[in-house]
């Protein structure tokens, strides 16, 4: 058995367009500044990923200086990842999210994300929001965060 911890932060973006994305869902609010979606949770979760099976990070397969990712979906990177850890001979047991968000509230966001996650990691995803309680950055809403953990093991 192997365990990996993710964690990701992204800034509120100024650009009204942007979209917010959290955990694989759209989430209305504003969007997150990122060369990709910007998805915290999901980028948490491919960390925790990577992680688990000595890969490294997310910015390792998908820096933010590769054009071929701007604006990618965090779908299209969690599934990669996924065939990332299973080429190295593993598959996950389960994996567990959690999200740090002032605004907007997430409540009635949170079966579809673990939903949605877990259509693509195969396993159930769990998925849990809190707030910082009003403290620094995040709880003065300026960025929304994101803690995964997973837990894999050996194909055999």
């Amino acid at each position: 058995m192997r365990i990996g911890h993710g964690i990701d932060v992204h800034r509120v973006s100024d650009d009204a367009t942007r979209e917010l994305w959290l955990g694989l869902v759209k989430v209305p609010g504003p969007g997150l500044v990122g060369h990709s979606d910007a998805d915290a949770p999901t980028h948490a979760l491919c960390d925790a990923l990577l992680g688990a099976s000595n890969l490294g990070d997310l910015g390792r397969h998908f820096p933010d200086t590769d054009v071929e990712f701007a604006g990618a979906s965090s779908r299209h990177l969690l599934t990669l990842t996924m065939e990332l850890v299973a080429a190295q001979g593993l598959r996950v047991v389960s994996a567990d999210v959690t999200i740090i968000a002032e605004r907007p509230k997430l409540a009635e966001f949170m079966p579809a994300m673990s939903d949605e996650l877990s259509s693509v990691v195969g396993v159930l995803v769990t998925v849990k929001a809190t707030t910082a309680e009003g403290l620094g950055a995040l709880g003065r809403a300026e960025g929304i965060a994101a803690s995964a953990v997973a837990l894999l093991e050996e194909i055999e």
